[in-house]
Formats: structure tokens, C-alpha cells, sequence
């Protein structure tokens, strides 16, 4: 059975069918193939419990919140706010670009977003100034997968649903690792143009008044995420109230800086619900999925060969990361979790491993997979920003940051505490 649902799985994608009608697939082949019941008499209860979750409404008000900052201008300032405190690193702007995909990271929780918005703000700079291609790409790149680490971040709520573990929790396990990561890349920028100076450009040093002048840029976007996260972890509010106060502070901010418009309600609404459905079918479809594999009998299927191969639990892990590393040179990232966390998640957990340290190492995983071609998405984003130049320069530029990602691998294996600290210190 193993064998043919990847078979299935890597066939269907390769027609270029979209990744949501995919996973039906497979569950309806499953269903006719492998199952003693006809469990497709179930799939429109199931259908409708899924979407009618509570805690999903909540994909929906992040996508809007990012949409929001994005369109109404407040990337633009946010930018040159941040150009004012790290452009004197070795580097140059090159920081300013991973340090203002963590700041919309703390907002936004997509990563194709983080990295269109970062992109689209900083690639005339690199032109103007004379930046490396390759370096000053991979940087936004590498920068925009935070999205999907540091909280609000939209995957961690569907991993959160799919294996039924507290989003609270799995947001503030990501924010160590998240801002670590923001500091590994800088710290690779760092050395890569201490030995190759030419490569980061010109580094700038602006007056300390003016630095913190600059600062007003900064606040109402820190406030923004200070409330999110301090409801929720407050016990204020959901995360999705907290979502829908973060949409309403986000139309505040933007109104505060002259950027409500109708023509931007009228662009945030459509994204969100573009961006929302694509994810709402892909979850649909993996909850469905999910129903047929358990009811088929895989789980026990891969538990079964795993206890054959007399993998110790550090081994299993070790396995995993390999599969993932494997499966993001070819799946989308949303679609690589959703599909893999029914078979995954319950056997890591049977293994003694955390359910909330296992999200934050496969958020890892799944934002190397963003920056590995050839499926990976932000590479094309920032091509695509880009306007000119070879695709390859992205791929090139972003290969020193992948490396960080598997040394943030190592280093959550080796100590879990990296991830737990904080769920375990406020739990």
C-alpha cells in the first residue's frame, strides 16, 4: 500500500493536477482499493465538520492582516526604517532584507507573502546600489520563509488542527527557532562578505537621531504583533479572535499612515480569498485523506516496517528528516505537511518525541523546502520581482541559507529546548 499511494502521490502531482483535487484522488483510490467500507458515504459529513471549524477561521484573518500591510504601503516604510539599523553590518542591505521578512513574518504567517512583499520593496534598491544578484536574492528568499515560523503563522494553525495540538503552544515554540534563524542568516551574510566584501555593497551609517526617528516606522507594526500574541497567550482571546483584532489594528495602521483605500479593500479582499480557498481545499482534501489512510490501515502498515528496520528512535528521526529533504525538492510546502502529517505525526509521537517539538522541526524542513528547487515557491517569487536575470542567481544565492536551516535541524534534535523552552515556562 506504501508503495502505491507514493506512486499515486508523485504521479498525480507530475500531471500538474492542483494538490487539493490530488489528495480526493488518492483518498477515493484508497477507498475502492485498500478499504472494507465505503467510506465515500461519509465524505460530506466530513467535508462540512472540517470547514466548519472554529479554529480555522482564523487562516482567513491572518491572510487578510498581511494582505492589509502589504498593499497599503507600510513595507515601504518598514524598510527603510530597518535600512537605518543594520545597513552598517558587512552586508549592507542585504540585512535589511532578512530583517524586515521577520518583522512582516511577526504579521503576515505566509512565507510567499513575506517574500513577495520584502522582494518587491528591495530589488530596485539592489539594482540602484550595485548588490549581488545571487546574494541580495537568496537573502529575501531565504528571509520570507519565516513567514511560516515566527508566529501568527498560518501552517502551524493547520498543524495544529491536523494533529489536534494547541496552537498557542506551537506559536510561542516557534519563536525561538524563528529569530534564531533570522540571526543565522545574518550572521552567514556577515561572513560570506567579510570574505567576499564585494558581493554585499555598500554599507551605510545614518545619524543616531535619525535612527531613532526611524523607530516611529517600527512601533505601530510591533505593537500590532505585541497585542496578537499577548491575547492569546494572556488568555484574552483565541487565536482567532486574536486574528480578527490583528485585521482591525492592521486597518487602524493603515489608515494612521494614508494608506486605506477601496481600491486596497478591494485587492486585500480578493487575495484573502483566493489565498484562503487554495488552503481550504488542500486541508479538505488531507482531512479526507487522513480518514481513508486510518481506516485502511496504513498507519499500522509503516509502523509495522519502521519496527522491522530496528530504527532506535534518534534513527526514526533521522529517517524522517531525510524523507522531507527528499519530498521538498518536489512538493509544495502546504501540501508536503498536509499529506505527510497523518503518517508521520503518529508514529514520531509512538517513538516518545513531543508533538509540539516535531511542528517546529518540520516548519524547519518545510521552509528549507521553500528555497530548494525545483518546486520551491519563493525562489520563483523573487524571480519573479526580479524582472530580469537568471532564475539560477536566486538558486545559488540561496543555497548558504539551506545550510543554516539543516544546522536549526541539528540543533532542535540535539536540543529539544530550543522549541519547548517557552510552551513549558508559560504553560
Amino acid at each position: 500500500m506504501i508503495g502505491s499511494i507514493a506512486i499515486g502521490l508523485l504521479g498525480l502531482l507530475t500531471l500538474s493536477i492542483p494538490v487539493g483535487i490530488v489528495l480526493f484522488l488518492l483518498g477515493f483510490g484508497i477507498d475502492a482499493f485498500y478499504s472494507p467500507f465505503p467510506l465515500i458515504k461519509g465524505l460530506g459529513n466530513l467535508v462540512w465538520s472540517t470547514s466548519n471549524n472554529a479554529t480555522l477561521i482564523a487562516i482567513p484573518f491572518f491572510v487578510m492582516l498581511g494582505e492589509i500591510l502589504v498593499r497599503s504601503g507600510i513595507a515601504t516604510r518598514t524598510y527603510a526604517a530597518l535600512d537605518h539599523w543594520v545597513s552598517w553590518l558587512p552586508g549592507g542591505l542585504v540585512h535589511a532584507n532578512i530583517a524586515t521578512a521577520t518583522m512582516f513574518s511577526a504579521t503576515s504567517g505566509s512565507s510567499v507573502a513575506t517574500a513577495a512583499t520584502v522582494a518587491t520593496v528591495a530589488m530596485p534598491q539592489a539594482e540602484k546600489l550595485g548588490y549581488d544578484p545571487k546574494l541580495f536574492s537568496g537573502a529575501i528568499a531565504a528571509g520570507g520563509t519565516l513567514g511560516i515560523m515566527i508566529p501568527p503563522s498560518i501552517n502551524l494553525i493547520v498543524y495544529g488542527f491536523l494533529t489536534q495540538t494547541s496552537i498557542p503552544r506551537l506559536f510561542l515554540a516557534g519563536l525561538i527557532p524563528g529569530l534564531a534563524l533570522a540571526v543565522g542568516f545574518m550572521v552567514i551574510t556577515i561572513i560570506i562578505c567579510m570574505i567576499r566584501p564585494s558581493l554585499g555593497g555598500p554599507r551605510r551609517v545614518f545619524p543616531f537621531p535619525k535612527m531613532l526617528r526611524a523607530l516611529l516606522q517600527l512601533g505601530p507594526i510591533i505593537l500590532l504583533f505585541t497585542v496578537i500574541i499577548g491575547t492569546i497567550y494572556k488568555g484574552w482571546a483565541t487565536p482567532t479572535e486574536a486574528a480578527a483584532v490583528g485585521v482591525a489594528g492592521a486597518i487602524v495602521i493603515a489608515a494612521f499612515f494614508g494608506g486605506v483605500t477601496f481600491k486596497m479593500f478591494g485587492e486585500s479582499i480578493l487575495g484573502t480569498v483566493k489565498i484562503t480557498s487554495m488552503i481550504m481545499l488542500v486541508v479538505i482534501g488531507a482531512s479526507f485523506l487522513n480518514f481513508t489512510l486510518a481506516s485502511a490501515g496504513l498507519g499500522r502498515e509503516l509502523q509495522a516496517f519502521l519496527e522491522g528496520m530496528g530504527l532506535s528512535p534518534l534513527g526514526t528521526i533521522l529517517v524522517v528528516v531525510l524523507i522531507y529533504i527528499v519530498l521538498g525538492f518536489f512538493i509544495e510546502t502546504l501540501s508536503l505537511m498536509v499529506v505527510t502529517i497523518p503518517i508521520i505525526v503518529p508514529l514520531v509521537v509512538a517513538q516518545g518525541f513531543d508533538p509540539i517539538w516535531f511542528g517546529i522541526l518540520m516548519i524547519v524542513l518545510v521552509e528549507m523546502a521553500l528555497i530548494t528547487p525545483p518546486v520551491g515557491l519563493n525562489l520563483y517569487v523573487v524571480h519573479g520581482a526580479r524582472k530580469s536575470g537568471k532564475m539560477s542567481d536566486v538558486m545559488l544565492g540561496a543555497i548558504p541559507y539551506a545550510f543554516a536551516m539543516l544546522v536549526m535541524v541539528a540543533a532542535l534534535i540535539a536540543f529539544p529546548q530550543i522549541a519547548l523552552m517557552l510552551p513549558n515556562a508559560l504553560q
